[in-house]
């Protein structure tokens, strides 16, 4: 069987969550945070191995609650997603104190793996459905000798992705004939008496649909797509304008250039799952009322991992 790596990127600060470590929340009724869902259903896919992309302050933690638990279950390596973390020649820039995004998260692992990966946000319950059609297409259809990147994704519904507590970020899809056309990074997506609002980048209404497909950070890459990310990011870095501390190296604007160049095509694998997970504090106890549902239901058993 084809090697296929599952990549969580865990080294987001959960500054919404109230400062608490919000990826190590339990939600389970033997201790269980969402990141042991995932894995689970990752492991009865069919995936091979799973990396942990954290920061170096949290691995002590991160270590005692999931990764010496997980270990036993399914080899691990670890990635660190650090500020510093930047190519020969650029330094951090004055005031800025987050790391730079999901797209320098994922390049940490360059290095560390050699075979095809899927990445998924820690905080994040996606359903079994996605990580089983998506371990399948790399197993089976994805060309890693292809001319451009063969890439696939998860595809969700918007109105299963959003918080009850508070607005979302989302990666908004146009899809024609199953593949993914273009994904527009949008903002203060949340409810309203008037439907669902939603933001571009800079603050600026714009036009959202219940029905519409979302990206979740479920995509499901070649090992070759490390080295784009290594190429992207200094020039990444060298268009920030001065001043600007917040800017972001992100996935799905990455993709969507390379979609848009012609240098990659996104199969979106649609999945009918509801989406849950912890973005504010207010949210763990839905997340926690999901997964007792999913266990009455017969999806998991109460002890996760025998």
């Amino acid at each position: 069987m084809k090697e296929t790596a599952l990549v969580i990127m865990a080294a987001g600060i959960g500054s919404r969550f109230g400062g608490g470590i919000k990826q190590l929340a339990p939600v389970g009724p033997n201790g269980e945070i969402i990141m042991d869902y995932s894995i689970h259903d990752a492991i009865e896919a069919g995936f091979s191995k799973v990396v942990f992309i954290i920061r170096r302050d949290l691995e002590k933690d991160f270590r005692e609650i999931i990764g010496s638990r997980i270990e036993k279950q399914i080899p691990v390596i670890y990635a660190y997603q650090e500020l510093s973390a930047l190519p020969e020649g650029y330094e951090v820039p004055e005031g800025r104190k987050k790391p730079w995004g999901t797209g320098q998260a994922v390049l940490m692992i360059r290095g560390l793996i050699d075979c095809p990966f899927l990445v998924i946000n820690a905080d994040d319950y996606y359903g079994k459905e996605g990580f089983r059609r998506i371990h399948e297409y790399m197993v089976n259809e994805m060309d890693e000798d292809a001319d451009v990147y063969d890439i696939c994704m998860g595809g969700f519904v918007l109105e299963n992705t959003l918080s009850d507590n508070g607005s979302v970020t989302r990666g908004v899809c146009h899809v024609e004939n199953g593949f993914l056309k273009n994904v527009t990074e949008t903002y203060d997506i949340r409810r309203s008496a008037d439907g669902i609002l939603a933001a571009d980048e800079t603050g600026n209404p714009v036009s959202v649909e219940a029905g519409q497909p979302v990206s979740m950070n479920m995509w499901g890459l070649p090992v070759s797509f490390l080295d784009e990310l290594e190429k992207g990011f200094p020039s990444f870095l060298d268009s920030l304008k001065p001043g600007d501390i917040k800017a972001e190296y992100l996935l799905p604007k990455i993709i969507d250039d390379l979609v848009q160049t012609g240098r990659a095509r996104v199969r979106v694998l649609d999945t009918p799952d509801k989406w849950f997970g912890v973005t504010y504090q207010e949210d763990k106890q839905a997340v926690v009322e999901a997964i007792r549902g999913l266990i009455r239901d017969g999806v998991y058993k109460e002890k996760l991992f025998d």
